[in-house]
This record gives C-alpha cells, sequence and structure tokens, in this order.
C-alpha cells in the first residue's frame, strides 16, 4: 500500500478489515516503525481522528507528530498565482519539507461546501499529494472518511449475527451544514466488502449515484428500519443543491423506531448531537456501538501504516 487516499484500491477491503481486527487482539508490532515519523496534519479540528490515529503509531514504534495547520499562515494551493496577498506559503514548498521531515504524512482537510467541484476532485489532500514524495494518509477529505469507513465495517463485522445483515444508512438532523464525507465511506465500503445497503434520507438529500451505487435509496425512514440489524444514523449536506441543508426533525432515531429493527445496534461516528440525531434512550441503550466504534478507529489506522510501512 503507497497512499491511504480511498479503499477504491484495496483488492479485499474485508480481508484488510478482518487483518486490523486481528490487531486488536493486541498482538506486539512496536519495531515495525521504530524509526520513522508521522506527520499528522490538521487543517480542522479533531478528537478521535487525532488520538487514535497518535495511538496506532505509537503502537507501531512510531514518533508520531501533529501540526495544528489551520491555525498557522494562509497557504496557497493554485500555480501561477502572484503571492502578493495573504498567503506566505506555496503547498508545494509545504509538501516538499513535510516530505523531507516526515517518512508518512496524514491530512485531515474539511470540504468548504461551497464549491463541488474543488471539494470532489481538487481539494486540499489531492493537491497536495501531487507534490509530496512521501506516503499520504486521507483523514478525511472533501469526500471521503476512508478510515471512518474501515472502522466501520470492522464493527459490523465484530458485532454481526448472521452473513448477510440488514444495514440501513439513515440521514439524521443536525444544526449545521455537514459535508457528504463520512456516508460516502461508509456507503462505498460497505457495498465493497459485499454486503448489502439501504439508504434512507428525504428527498433532495440523496448522495451522489458514484457512491450510493446499487444501494436501495428510500425517502420512508421507518420502513427502512424494518427488519433491520444495524442501523448507522449520520447527518450530510446536499451533494445536488450542493451544501443546502434541511429540517426535518422527525428524522431522529427514537427507541420506538428502534423497536421496528430486528433487535438493530445503533451506529454513529461521534461527535453527537443527543436529542437531535439520537434520542438518550437509544444512544445509552445496550444496543449502542459508538463505544466499540471509536476503538476500532485506533486499529484501522494502525492497520494502514503497518501496511504502508511494509511496503517501503
Amino acid at each position: 500500500m503507497k497512499h491511504f487516499l480511498h479503499t477504491d484500491s484495496i483488492r479485499d477491503i474485508k480481508a484488510l478489515a478482518k487483518e486490523a481486527l486481528e490487531l486488536k487482539k493486541g498482538k506486539n508490532l512496536f519495531q515495525i516503525g521504530k524509526g520513522n515519523v508521522l506527520t499528522c496534519m490538521y487543517l480542522n479540528p479533531s478528537l478521535r481522528t487525532r488520538l487514535s490515529t497518535e495511538i496506532a503509531a505509537q503502537k507501531l514504534g512510531m514518533n508520531c507528530i501533529n501540526l495544528d495547520a489551520g491555525s498557522a499562515w494562509k497557504l496557497e494551493t493554485e500555480m501561477g498565482v502572484v503571492m502578493d496577498q495573504d498567503a506566505a506559503e506555496h503547498i508545494k514548498e509545504q509538501a516538499r519539507v513535510l516530505s523531507a521531515y516526515s517518512d508518512i504524512i496524514a491530512i485531515r482537510a474539511f470540504p468548504g461546501l461551497k464549491d463541488r467541484e474543488e471539494d470532489y476532485h481538487n481539494d486540499f489532500i489531492t493537491r497536495f499529494s501531487q507534490y509530496a514524495s512521501k506516503p499520504i494518509v486521507n483523514l478525511e477529505s472533501g469526500s471521503l472518511h476512508p478510515l471512518q469507513g474501515l472502522a466501520d465495517l470492522m464493527t459490523i463485522l465484530e458485532m454481526a449475527e448472521r452473513p448477510k445483515p440488514k444495514i440501513v444508512l439513515t440521514w439524521a438532523p443536525h444544526p449545521r451544514q455537514l459535508p457528504q464525507s463520512v456516508a460516502n465511506s461508509f456507503s462505498r465500503t460497505i457495498q465493497q466488502a459485499g454486503f448489502d445497503l439501504t439508504i434512507a434520507c428525504p428527498r433532495g438529500m440523496e448522495l451522489s449515484e458514484d457512491f450510493s451505487q446499487n444501494a436501495i435509496v428510500t425517502h420512508d425512514q421507518e420502513e427502512a428500519f424494518q427488519d433491520a440489524d444495524f442501523i448507522y444514523a449520520k447527518n450530510w449536506s446536499s451533494y445536488h443543491n450542493y451544501g443546502n441543508t434541511m429540517d426535518e426533525p422527525d428524522w431522529i432515531i427514537t427507541k420506538d423506531k428502534m423497536k421496528k429493527t430486528n433487535q438493530g445496534k445503533f451506529m454513529h461516528c461521534l461527535p453527537v448531537r443527543r436529542n437531535v440525531v439520537v434520542s438518550d434512550e437509544v444512544l445509552d441503550s445496550s444496543s449502542s456501538l459508538i463505544e466499540e466504534q471509536a476503538t476500532n478507529r485506533i486499529y484501522a489506522a494502525q492497520i494502514v501504516l503497518k501496511k504502508i510501512l511494509e511496503s517501503k
């Protein structure tokens, strides 16, 4: 594995998830990354991603450096620009310097949700990787969050009680404008692993067809919940009417809705707005898998870093 920008290039995503679950059993791998430096650049705030990636690196014996680049000087990303305004450095020099200092570079850069083409095809991580000479790990980009998708797949493989569980990704309310990254990666990863997926969302909130792919898309949330084994709740803004949000408080996940499932498990990537996205009753119930998902973020990052180190 040279880079981890998305999961499309992974031949067997289910096998990778199973290998990550083996790491979770506590195998000592401290020598693999000894002497290597992982530089994590955060253009946006992070809790789980930052901690889980740093812990994963330490479990491999790596030194991990975290840069809060979002509070640093402004960066120019376009070529051929006369830099006589606010930008103090070009992304080209930054990528080259970090490549000289690091063995692996990991980047978290949220989308602006203004320009769909830029967020999906010309985002910061895509531009940075053009100039970097070291492997790049995507810690969340304009359209994807592949480490979260891998951790979510691991959680389903751990907790599924039948070979072909019914998995539902449902849109949920939120007071802020949020990207499609987590939803895109969950849909892509689950289908790559060979599972069927149902996506429930209000009209106008459908994901890009490139990511919904072969999923069943419905606008009836309660119908989607019927006999489901896993309910994954996540808010996202509109892809087709790019960046727009919707006020639909009735899409909150409640105990009554969960009763329609097959004793279904509740999933969310966190952070979560209690009693907006999901009720306390559901989030604090024994069916909630939020802690398992958060824990699996460590081992998703660890298996990716391990594969990159082994391919160097």
